[in-house]
């Protein structure tokens, strides 16, 4: 059984997830166009970071930073290869968006890449509700970002 918690920057295992999570997605879109969070920006104030396991299994991680008081962003979505296909990234987004709900959020966006390599996460965004929009926040217009939003 999955559960998703505050996710532990300190746990080497987390540690080691975001670092993959970050490699990935840097080697799989163009220069200047990779958006992911690193430790040090999700250690920020306004993000709540989560991760999910499986018993003792590390099996994915999220977070939502809030951008205003009603609107938050989900970030640095990431599933263990592995364990792909086993509904943990649907589990992680409802779980991100019913927290934007407690926080009394209206609106949630994200940024994800164009290329092929983030096929997966479109699909798993658009099966959760999310639609395409423009650029927000300090986001501009990018061939290699698709940009998402839903209502909470």
């Amino acid at each position: 059984m999955i559960r998703i918690v505050a996710g532990d920057i300190a746990d080497p295992r987390v540690i080691e997830l975001l670092q993959t999570h970050l490699e990935r997605a840097r080697a799989e879109t163009a220069p200047g166009s990779a958006h992911a969070l690193g430790l040090t920006g999700l250690m920020a104030p306004d993000v709540r970071f989560v991760a999910a396991w499986d018993d003792d299994m590390l099996a994915g991680c999220g977070a939502l930073k809030v951008l205003s008081a009603a609107e938050g962003e989900l970030k640095s979505m990431h599933t263990v290869e592995a364990m792909r296909g086993r509904g943990i990234g649907g589990a992680l987004v409802d779980h991100l968006v019913a927290l934007g709900r407690t926080l009394g959020l209206s609106r949630l966006v994200l940024e994800t890449g164009s290329w092929d390599y983030f096929q997966p996460a479109r699909r798993l965004y658009l099966a959760h509700g999310f639609v395409e929009c423009g650029p927000f926040g300090d986001y501009a217009d990018d061939p290699n970002s698709v940009f998402m939003t839903r209502q909470v």
